[in-house]
């Protein structure tokens, strides 16, 4: 499994005035990586324009807001720390479910 991954968030401030949309990219290839890493962060017009190329790809996207900041603290090339594995885990999760759907629909598994 080596397809990239968007997480994307939107959060609201105290003041309810709208924060900018965040998003990360993420390539696993597991003969080549210890644990994922990131190719993509942008927030605002950015994060759009990478979710909209996420889309044109057929890409997944797991959204879960707090990981997506966490993860844009991070510089591109960084590999996910240990201490966010277990979250990372459950999108390898998402992201097999869904090749193995591809899979089975087109043939590529049995």
């Amino acid at each position: 499994m080596h397809r990239g991954v968007r997480m994307s968030t939107e959060k609201m401030s105290r003041d309810k005035a709208k924060r900018p949309k965040q998003v990360a990219a993420l390539k696993y290839v597991p003969e080549e990586d210890q644990s994922p890493r990131i190719v993509a962060l942008g927030s605002g017009e950015i994060a759009e324009r990478i979710l909209e190329k996420a889309k044109e790809n057929n890409v997944p996207v797991y959204e879960n807001a707090g990981l997506a900041e966490t993860l844009n603290t991070l510089s591109l090339g960084d590999e996910i720390p240990a201490e966010l594995y277990e979250v990372i885990a459950e999108i390898l999760v998402f992201v097999s479910t869904i090749d193995r759907g591809y899979g089975d629909k087109y043939g590529k598994y049995k």
